[in-house]
């Protein structure tokens, strides 16, 4: 780690502030380009606390980066990770409130819930469907914290890699016999498709991103609960969204879920 506690905890309260008040700001390694991923995940530790002595819950994890070519283009090897808290979660139907975001988009995902705890380190496919109840329709609301969404990896993980809100529902999907590689979906906006795509456009397969995420909590000590939902990453392009948009999101064989905005 280069950062010392004080400067964590000040990027965190920061970053803590731009939430609580809608508001925007440049990328944090502009003034601490020094910052490695550990200092990233610390700071996103620090924010988290904060959000916890508030009185917020963790309820499960998020995933990032999950296109292979996106990686590539960005020099990693392994896609970015925050969590959910209860706060984020909206019911399917629901509404979103623009003026409690700065700039929200949406994002496609499979969202899977776990019956048993699931530890890395090696956790592969294998281990995540075994642990996994079902599978459900999730639609991911992203806001960056950061002006005009520019922000290099550094900055959106230590910024709980974009968290806003999410909404998960329709019809839950059974693990067993079910082939998540080839699972089409379809986001409309306003009616209109806008978003196609397939579960292969996840790591080739979204328990790939679950068993990952699996693997870096093993290696911070900590591991996934039963229980838990995990949002394994954008199937297609962020959509961005304005007041008065409606969003669905459609998956064959687990029906629908929207949102308003």
């Amino acid at each position: 780690m280069k950062l010392d506690e004080i400067a964590i905890g000040r990027l965190a309260a920061h970053l803590d502030t731009c939430i609580r008040e809608v508001k925007d700001t440049v990328k944090i390694t502009d003034t601490y380009p020094e910052m490695d991923w550990d200092d990233a995940y610390a700071v996103q530790d620090a924010l988290r606390e904060r959000q916890i002595a508030r009185g917020a819950r963790v309820i499960g994890y998020k995933i990032g980066l999950t296109s292979l070519a996106k990686m590539k283009q960005m020099g990693v090897n392994s896609p970015v990770f925050g969590c959910l808290l209860d706060a984020h979660a909206l019911p399917d139907g629901g509404s979103a409130d623009t003026a409690a975001l700065i700039h929200p988009k949406v994002e496609p995902e499979i969202a899977f819930v776990l019956e048993r705890e699931l530890k890395g380190p090696d956790c592969h496919i294998g281990a995540v469907l075994a642990a996994t109840a079902f599978v459900l329709p999730g639609i991911e609301i992203i806001d960056s914290r950061y002006r005009d969404f520019k922000f290099d990896l550094k900055s959106v993980i230590a910024d709980n890699t974009s968290a806003a809100r999410f909404v998960i529902g329709g019809q839950p999907l059974a693990i067993a016999g079910a082939d998540l590689r080839t699972i089409g979906i379809v986001l409309e906006r306003n009616g209109e498709s806008v978003a196609f795509g397939a579960g292969a456009a996840v790591l080739g397969n979204p328990a790939v991103a679950v068993a990952m995420l699996a693997n870096h909590l093993a290696a911070r000590g900590e591991s996934i609960p039963a229980g838990a939902v995990i949002l394994s990453g954008g199937i297609t392009e962020a959509v961005a969204v304005r007041p008065g948009d409606n969003v669905t999101l459609r998956i064959h064989g687990m029906g629908s879920i929207s949102v308003r905005f």
